[in-house]
């Protein structure tokens, strides 16, 4: 039996709790109490009350410092929607290999790498194949570049002061600057281009995914010899239908 939802059924204390979540997030995972109370607008007795029942649950971590940060029960969580949105995108992905013959994935930003959770392969017996679960450092991949594309830039900078750049080909981008302006013609363009950067002979097309809540992607990849710059401009448009139909779908479920 089906109940029509109305605004009043919803729990306000379980409300303020996901958005405290998400504020965590946002921050890059940890923030004081006090800096709580200022985003969420609540009384700090309200904020702390709710923060120390996640922390009993483990969803949120209490650091010797006393500041909060995002808790270890969260990665289980996370891990599980992974595998759903990966399971989701598969008849998406199909479809795209049906129209463009090329090898389909779809991948998120975890932390700072890139994680692929689904695949669907190319028919072709010279093909792309990636591990589902396989990671991968952002910047020298199409969908990492789709993925970073989507974040601020001094986030997108503090991400590569943590991993760091390191060449996987002669033609992997390793100067912050240069990655920096390639990113900017990738959110104006509105597709990133793996140009053989992770491995020779190998380019890759990426489109962000929109209203996933989650920073999402998908990728088409063949050999070069395939991919050339006029199938390029050729399956964008293709892609951008995909990952249109795709989020549409989901937030119509």
């Amino acid at each position: 039996m089906e109940f029509p939802y109305t605004e009043a059924m919803t729990v306000r204390s379980l409300e303020r709790a996901f958005e405290l979540l998400e504020h965590l997030t946002d921050a890059g995972g940890e923030l004081a109490l006090s800096e709580l109370t200022e985003k969420a607008g609540l009384p700090m007795p309200t904020v702390y009350r709710l923060m120390q029942t996640m922390v009993a649950r483990g969803y949120v971590r209490q650091e010797p410092s006393r500041r909060y940060s995002l808790g270890p029960r969260l990665i289980r969580l996370g891990e599980g929607a992974s595998r759903l949105l990966g399971s989701w995108a598969r008849p998406a992905l199909a479809d795209l290999v049906d129209r463009l013959g090329e090898t389909a994935n779809m991948a998120l930003l975890e932390g700072d790498e890139v994680v692929y959770v689904a695949q669907v392969p190319s028919r072709h017996s010279m093909r792309m194949f990636t591990e589902v679960g396989r990671r991968v450092l952002p910047h020298c991949t199409g969908v990492g570049k789709a993925l970073l594309a989507q974040l601020p830039e001094e986030d997108v900078r503090a991400l590569l002061a943590r991993t760091g750049m390191p060449a996987r080909t002669p033609r992997t981008f390793t100067d912050p600057d240069a990655l920096m302006a390639e990113l900017a013609v990738v959110r104006e363009r509105g597709y990133a281009l793996d140009d053989e950067e992770q491995e020779l002979g190998v380019r890759c097309v990426a489109v962000p995914l929109s209203g996933v809540h989650a920073l999402a992607a998908f990728s088409v990849s063949g050999p070069s010899g395939r991919m050339t710059p006029e199938t390029v401009e050729a399956v964008v448009p293709v892609m951008r239908g995909a990952a249109d139909g795709f989020t549409t779908g989901l937030a119509g479920s």
